[in-house]
């Protein structure tokens, strides 16, 4: 169930970062260091994106579960990446993208330049 609603919350992500001009170029990359769930790139920026999914706050919010060690993992998953995938991107930002799914709809906060 959690993975259903994580993959869900990919996937909303996804659709709403389109929406605002994004194009994703991966989703779900892995390597030996974590797994990155969005890769995607605006105006020449290349955009790293963690999605976190909560369907209530009740174990706290869902930017609480971006803890120092997973920034840690993000960072060496996308360093990974850039090894792998050569890019026209001249500059990389991490953004975080929340959901908080509602019974009328989720509700989503992006946030740039999260860390």
């Amino acid at each position: 169930m959690k993975i259903a609603l994580g993959r869900q919350g990919e996937e909303i992500a996804a659709n709403y970062l389109q929406k605002q001009g994004y194009e994703i170029l991966a989703r779900n990359f892995r390597c030996r260091y974590g797994e990155l769930d969005i890769i995607c790139k605006k105006n020449a920026v290349l955009v790293f994106v963690e999605v976190k999914t909560r369907r209530s706050d009740l174990f706290g919010s869902p930017e609480e579960a971006i803890t120092r060690t997973k920034i840690e993992h993000i960072k060496k998953v996308a360093l990974s990446y850039l090894a792998e995938n050569r890019t026209s991107c001249r500059e990389t930002r991490f953004d975080v993208v929340t959901i908080m799914m509602k019974a009328e709809r989720p509700d989503i906060n992006h946030i740039e330049a999260a860390f």
